[in-house]
């Protein structure tokens, strides 16, 4: 691995003193009008400085006091109207409130009658149950044109009783479907060993968080106070007391009938569970749940984990001014998004993703001197993960914790993604009192590779697939198994680093990428849409790993790259390639996915490639006067196929970094980019 090139080259060309890890060319200040003049003798675009500039002071004016950025994160419908359905579960309704959200809900509502995962998507049966109920129980009229139009649309889509287990687990809880609509989870799982087939050991950290309050609720059957008793028997084709075939699936392969064999043997022995266990179990799963409440930010920081933990609290009799029940509240409350005509309930908060994406935007723009930046990174190295040993260390055992987690605070949970994202941030600024952090940063995640030679999010070689059969996972994402993108990161970050002794890991990991590329030439984005996302990812860490511009898999991923460029000069790829549609392609163009796309190509040598300048002349056309870009479409995901996500920041520094980096690269003398990210 040829790790002293990244950094021959990264100071060759620098002031003295630059650190290693600058974008070659990249000024130590904020660039001037289109003064001076590109290495090829042609003058400076004075329009590409303008919109740097201008997207600079755009991002800037977001940045908080204390030096981080956070952005709104929108998912679908799904959320706010669990947000309502809860308020009416606990009696602790807010009218206000409740009549922003249906403004947000109504708004939503797609042109098929039923509610989309995303901008512009496919009807959603789930989602649309759940935006239904919602609105009926803050007060619309189920006669009402909108209502009409999403009943007719969940009838012919097969009614409420098709809808998943966790829609279906919210009905039961408001006494709208028997309990038997919903697949045996036992709460004695608490109790099961590790070598057990299951353990919750075995799922993703979400998974698990979400999974154990809801036993509790499960083995208990409350229900809602829902004072108003308003129901939605309308939304069934067949009576749900009559219904037989509540479970039926997955049929993904022959495990799927066996485990709804194992399925109706449980419920019929679970009734017969020792009276004493199911105690125990439920007290194991509360120790769970206390031991990760995390303050206001919440059980595993994700909304239907803390809701989950809010209704269990409350089932068990908890007064709502106990400090438990009172702070996983507390922490559902946090997530809201209150404007001034509507308002909506956010999945999760991602400060840390946010304020790492950003201090790159700002490093390759204004430069690594910059009072912003080094506020960035003060504010990141304060929120790192050190004394917390997390549920990544059962398979980890002895791993000391290090890196970041996603949102404010959940330490039982950092991420490996944002812990690479942050670590090349830190070192691209060169602060000493950076180093430690880093260096704990960089154990941390040498150690949670997987034997395939990737990395998962949040923990090491979670892929027990079988598991994805399992009734209760009928939306297939229980697993946190390694991905191309996640992987790539890693491989930035040690690359970037340049230690003589990773060098065995990251050619393991090259491995791995090598064999997860597509035929076509592109990469699968895991959590961001998607091939685009994956190829960008993949090529930025080749580069840093000093893979040649003319290995044959950056040559294919080039290619695939060029050819799915739209008309427009743009990019853009369609949630929809999760499923059927085509990869890289969309009805229109995006920034982020533009910015994606380009970055990629000069991450492999292309920066004086047409594809790139027509990428590059788009996003400053469509950049707005206030230096922004618009971008509804939704970008990223949370699980493929059935949770799709809006970063509200993505629009602001995607184009930023790559707008800067042309610049950059432009002026620079080796066209190279010097950075793992």
């Amino acid at each position: 691995m040829p790790f002293e090139t990244i950094e021959t080259h990264a100071t060759a060309s620098l002031p003295d003193g630059a650190p290693p890890g600058l974008s070659q060319g990249a000024p130590q200040g904020r660039p001037e009008g289109g003064r001076g003049a590109f290495p090829d003798g042609s003058p400076a675009d004075a329009a590409l400085v303008r919109s740097v500039a201008r997207a600079s002071d755009a991002l800037r004016r977001r940045q908080r006091d204390d030096g981080h950025w956070v952005f709104e994160l929108e998912a679908d419908a799904t959320i706010p109207a669990e947000y309502v359905l809860l308020e009416h579960y606990l009696d602790r309704i807010d009218p206000d409130l409740q009549d922003r959200i249906g403004v947000y809900l109504r708004a939503a509502q797609g042109a098929h009658g039923g509610w989309p995962l995303f901008h512009a998507g496919a009807f959603d049966l789930s989602c649309s149950v759940k935006a239904y109920y919602a609105l009926k129980l803050i007060g619309d009229d189920p006669e009402a044109p909108h209502m009409r139009r999403a009943r007719e649309a969940i009838l012919a889509h097969g009614g409420a009783a098709r809808a998943n287990v966790f829609t279906r687990a919210q009905l039961a809880l408001f006494g709208q479907v028997p309990w038997r609509a919903v697949p045996v989870m036992p709460v004695e799982i608490m109790r099961l060993p590790r070598w057990f087939p299951f353990h919750l050991s075995k799922v993703s950290y979400w998974s698990r968080t979400v999974i154990v309050p809801l036993i509790v609720l499960m083995a208990l059957r409350p229900q809602a106070r829902n004072p108003r008793g308003i129901g939605v028997a309308e939304l069934f084709t067949t009576p749900p007391e009559q219904v037989r075939d509540w479970i039926r699936g997955p049929y993904r392969s022959q495990w799927g009938r066996l485990f709804k064999g194992i399925d109706r043997v449980l419920r019929a022995v679970e009734p017969r569970f020792p009276r004493g266990l199911r105690k125990r179990s439920i007290e194991s799963a509360v120790a769970f749940v206390v031991e990760r409440l995390n303050g206001e930010d919440g059980l595993g920081a994700i909304y239907p984990a803390m809701a989950n933990s809010v209704m269990m609290f409350d089932a068990l009799g908890y007064a709502p001014d106990h400090p438990h029940a009172a702070i996983a509240w507390a922490s559902v409350r946090k997530l809201l998004c209150v404007q001034a005509d509507r308002a909506y309930c956010q999945p999760c908060l991602s400060p840390i993703w946010d304020t790492g994406l950003a201090g790159h935007a700002v490093a390759e723009a204004d430069g690594i001197a910059d009072d912003g930046l080094a506020a960035a990174c003060t504010w990141l190295r304060g929120r790192e993960v050190r004394d917390v040993v997390g549920d990544w260390a059962i398979q980890r055992p002895g791993l000391a914790p290090g890196g970041w987690a996603f949102q404010y605070n959940n330490a039982h949970y950092p991420d490996v993604d944002d812990t690479a994202v942050v670590g090349m941030l830190l070192h691209r600024q060169g602060d000493p009192a950076h180093a430690a952090a880093i260096e704990r940063a960089r154990a941390w995640i040498v150690g949670m590779q997987s034997r395939n030679g990737g990395w998962g999010a949040f923990d090491a070689d979670n892929t027990h697939y079988v598991l994805n059969h399992i009734p209760f996972a009928d939306h297939g994402a229980l697993l946190d198994p390694p991905t191309a993108d996640v992987t790539a990161r890693c491989v930035s970050f040690l690359a970037q680093l340049g230690r003589a002794e990773d060098a065995p890991v990251i050619a393991r990991a090259l491995d791995y990428l090598r064999r997860e590329q597509e035929p076509y030439g592109a990469w699968f984005g895991r959590w961001g849409t998607n091939y685009i996302y994956g190829t960008w990812s993949v090529l930025c860490a080749l580069n840093a790993a000093g893979v040649p511009a003319g290995d044959p898999m950056v040559r294919r991923a080039v290619d695939w790259l060029v050819s799915v460029q739209r008309p427009d000069g743009g990019w853009g790829e369609d949630e929809e390639s999760y499923a059927a549609a085509t990869p890289g392609t969309y009805h229109e163009s995006t920034p982020s996915q533009t910015a994606w796309a380009v970055l990629g190509l000069m991450a492999a040598g292309e920066t004086a490639h047409p594809a790139v300048a027509r990428g590059i002349a788009w996003l400053t056309a469509t950049q707005q006067a206030d230096g922004e870009w618009a971008e509804l479409p939704y970008t990223a995901v949370g699980f493929p196929r059935v949770f799709y996500l809006r970063y509200h920041g993505y629009r602001l520094f995607f184009p930023l970094l790559a707008l800067a980096r042309y610049r950059n690269l432009r002026r620079s003398n080796t066209g190279r980019v010097e950075v793992g990210f």
